[in-house]
């Protein structure tokens, strides 16, 4: 049975070459530069991993694991740094509660005993001067 090669897809086509191109200037068993990793990570999401790894001839798991590293990575930037609730009227308030978290484990709370709330970002803007 004879192998039929697939046809390339058109956006391939110029990474194609950039790998052929660093492939002939470089000696055998180089490490790809993480540029063109990552060029073959974003054609894999649209393409499909094996028909971009088998294209550009390149390990299809280590490609794969760079997919599902950069598709982890946007997830996690996706979350929102921080959230902020502004009621539609605002309530007579007695008391409230304040807190504030940093990414280092930093916690801080403030309870507040009055008819209106504090300035919300200048205290967090002071803590974080105090935290650096």
């Amino acid at each position: 049975m004879t192998r039929k090669s697939r046809p390339i897809a058109e956006a391939l086509v110029p990474l194609q070459q950039r790998f052929q191109q660093f492939r002939a200037t470089h000696p055998p068993r180089t490490k790809l530069p993480d540029e063109l990793w990552a060029a073959a990570a974003g054609l894999a999401e649209q393409h499909g991993v094996y028909a971009v790894a088998h294209a550009l001839r390149l390990d299809y798991m280590g490609l794969r694991k760079r997919v599902a590293g950069s598709a982890r990575r946007q997830r996690k930037q996706a979350q929102p740094r921080f959230v902020e609730l502004i009621p539609s009227r605002l309530p007579n308030l007695d008391e409230c509660v304040i807190e504030f978290e940093s990414a280092g484990g930093a916690k801080m709370r403030i309870q507040w005993k009055a008819a209106a709330p504090p300035d919300w970002a200048s205290l967090l803007r002071a803590w974080r001067q105090v935290e650096e």
